[in-house]
């Protein structure tokens, strides 16, 4: 697993958001303290999959909700997959239960079987 810290004094641009998540082939963006965060990482590494983690300070929570259109911090952690924005521990599920979740991560170059 990667572990980035970023601290930002002003307020994170979607865009920067989107091209931090670019730079892997799966990206989680969460908090330190957030336990689904483990989860969907004990998830994607039982699947072969590393995916870079992303610590977000207050600072960053702001810009990642509006990407969502959401203001509500239950939505964390959020995952990018292929640089595309999956969204929260919700939508992981769903893709892995409807066999979706191992498409986009094959698209991505992150699970080659």
């Amino acid at each position: 697993m990667h572990y980035q810290t970023e601290s930002w004094n002003d307020y994170v641009a979607v865009e920067e958001i989107e091209r931090m998540a670019s730079r892997n082939a799966v990206v989680i963006f969460s908090t330190n303290t957030c336990c689904m965060r483990h989860a969907i990482k004990r998830l994607l590494c039982g699947m072969g999959v590393n995916p870079t983690v992303y610590e977000l300070d207050p600072s960053w929570e702001q810009a990642l909700f509006s990407l969502l259109g959401n203001s509500s911090s239950s939505s964390l952690p959020v995952v990018f997959i292929g640089g595309k924005l999956v969204g929260s521990m919700d939508n992981v599920m769903a893709a892995h239960i409807n066999g979706t979740l191992v498409l986009l991560l094959k698209e991505a170059g992150a699970l080659w079987l």
